[in-house]
C-alpha cells in the first residue's frame, strides 16, 4: 500500500514551500501488517476537532472521515482486489487531498457486480479464500457489509455518501470531508471563468472524462456534479444520447 498527502485537491498542487506531498509512505508485509499501518497512517493524516457537549460538559473528538468508513474502505481494497499477473507490483494506494479521501484498488469489480449493485446484492467474490481469513488476521465481517457500514457512517457523520468508481483497471472509493453542496450554488466569478470556457470547449463534443481532464478536476464524478450536470440542467450543454444519460458514449455539446 502506498499513502500520500497531497496539500491541494489535485495531483501536482504543492505547499507554499515547494512540497509536492506533507505526507509519503509505502506500507508492505503480512495483509494484518498493512491493515495496522494504513489506519495509523489514515488516523495520523485525519483533522480531528474537539467537541464539548454544553449541557454535560463531555468531550468528544470526531475524526475528519468516520473511522469505520475508511477501516471497511481498506479492508475492501485488501480482499477483493486483483493479485494476479496483470497487476503485480500495483499497490494499493491512499491519496489525501485538502477535500476528500480516495482509496484505489488494483482491478476492477470482479463478475457480474456493477456499481449500482454495491450494498445491495451479493458479490461474486474474487479472492474467497483471502476473504475468510482476513476474517481471523483483521476482525473483518466478511458478511457484505462494508459498503452499507461506509455509507451509514458517512451519512450518520453529516458528510456525502461515499462514491464508488468502477474504471478498466481500477475500483475507487472516494469519501468527501464537506457536506454536500446546496442545490444552488453561489457562482464566483472563478466557477463562472470555468464555465464560459468549458462551454467554448463544447463547441466540439466532449466526453465527461475529456471535460474533467480539461477543468483539471481529478474525478469525473465531481466535474459531473459540480460543472456538467448543471449546464445540462440549465439547457446549456446537450446531450449526444438524451435518452440514455448515463452511455459510455455519451458527449456534451454547447448548444450553439
Amino acid at each position: 500500500i502506498t499513502g500520500i498527502v497531497v496539500p491541494g485537491t489535485e495531483i501536482g498542487d504543492t505547499a507554499d514551500s515547494g512540497a509536492r506531498f506533507l505526507d509519503n509512505k509505502r506500507m508492505e508485509g503480512t495483509i494484518a501488517n498493512m491493515f495496522s499501518e494504513a489506519m495509523a497512517f489514515c488516523m495520523r493524516n485525519m483533522k480531528t476537532a474537539t467537541i464539548i457537549d454544553p449541557e454535560t460538559g463531555k468531550r468528544c473528538d470526531k475524526t475528519e472521515y468516520p473511522v469505520s468508513a475508511i477501516r471497511e474502505a481498506v479492508l475492501n481494497a485488501l480482499i477483493h482486489r486483483d493479485y494476479s499477473i496483470y497487476t503485480e507490483g500495483t499497490p494499493i494506494q491512499i491519496d489525501f487531498f485538502s477535500d476528500r479521501l480516495e482509496i484505489h484498488s488494483p482491478g476492477s469489480l470482479y463478475g457480474r457486480m456493477s456499481v449500482e449493485d454495491l450494498g445491495f446484492a451479493h458479490p461474486d467474490a474474487r479472492n474467497p479464500v483471502l476473504a475468510v481469513m482476513t476474517e481471523s488476521l483483521t476482525d473483518a465481517e466478511h458478511r457484505y457489509s462494508g459498503i452499507p457500514t461506509m455509507r451509514r457512517a458517512m451519512q450518520e457523520a453529516g458528510l456525502p455518501a461515499p462514491v464508488f468508481i468502477n474504471r478498466q483497471n481500477e475500483f475507487v472509493v472516494v469519501l468527501y470531508n464537506h457536506p454536500a453542496e446546496p442545490e444552488n450554488p453561489v457562482i464566483t466569478s472563478h466557477t463562472a471563468d470555468k464555465t464560459a470556457a468549458l462551454l467554448q470547449f463544447c463547441r466540439t463534443p466532449r466526453t465527461r472524462k475529456e471535460i474533467a481532464d480539461f477543468l483539471g478536476i481529478g474525478t469525473v464524478y465531481h466535474a459531473n456534479k459540480r460543472y456538467i450536470q448543471p449546464l445540462v440542467e440549465q439547457g446549456r450543454l446537450k446531450l449526444s444520447i438524451p435518452d440514455k444519460p448515463s452511455s459510455r458514449k455519451q458527449t456534451y455539446t454547447t448548444d450553439v
